[in-house]
């Protein structure tokens, strides 16, 4: 363990979990490990998708349109997504078995109605910040583990972002699990490894 170094948990929530609103498979199986792997680094930092009941990525805000359905948002193409996360829920808090005394720091992120935010530094119009990347280099940390859910969304999104900071970035593979939404896992990471993150398979 470096002083430098943080694990970032991404989104490890009811709702991404068996059983919830936006559930990925097998969602619930990390949670052991990463438990253990809060013990590997000097800092651990959680994230929580945090919106609003009418956030423009819901499905449900756009009459007519289905669930995992594409729209044009001003900032790009956007996923309509089933009603997840919703501030206050029992869906939106951390899974139950995770460990969260250890945190030194949750962000909450995609609370802005009119965009979404799967990134842990940026909303995905890629120039609003969340603050994480000045929190880090504030207390000297550059050294960056991530893991939780989903890999082919907030944990790439929020590793590519990591990396194109100039921080070093690494997934752990095996404490992450995946949408799969049409092929985007493979896409995820090749661009992971296109952007310089190091991806362990544990």
């Amino acid at each position: 363990m470096t002083a430098d170094s943080a694990l970032i948990v991404i989104d490890l929530q009811v709702d991404f979990c068996p059983g919830g609103l936006l559930a990925v498979a097998g969602g619930d199986e990390i949670v052991p490990l990463v438990n253990a792997l809060q013990g590997e680094h000097a800092s651990v930092i959680l994230t929580q998708d945090w919106h609003p009941a009418d956030h423009a990525s819901f499905a449900a805000n756009h009459p007519g349109a289905e669930p995992f359905s594409l729209t044009e948002a001003p900032y790009g193409p956007q996923v309509l997504w089933p009603v997840h996360c919703v501030q206050g829920t029992p869906g939106a808090a951390f899974h139950p078995d995770l460990a969260t005394d250890r945190a030194d720091l949750v962000i909450r992120k995609g609370f802005r109605p009119a965009i979404d935010s799967y990134s842990a530094f940026f909303e995905n119009d890629h120039e609003t910040p969340t603050g994480l990347a000045g929190y880090l280099r504030e207390r000297g940390i550059a050294d960056l583990t991530f893991c939780g859910l989903a890999t082919d969304f907030c944990v790439r999104w929020s590793a590519v972002d990591a990396a194109r900071l100039g921080f070093r970035a690494a997934v752990r593979m095996d404490a992450c699990r995946a949408i799969d939404l049409d092929g985007s896992l493979a896409q995820a990471i090749e661009e992971m490894r296109a952007a310089g993150v190091t991806l362990i398979e544990g």
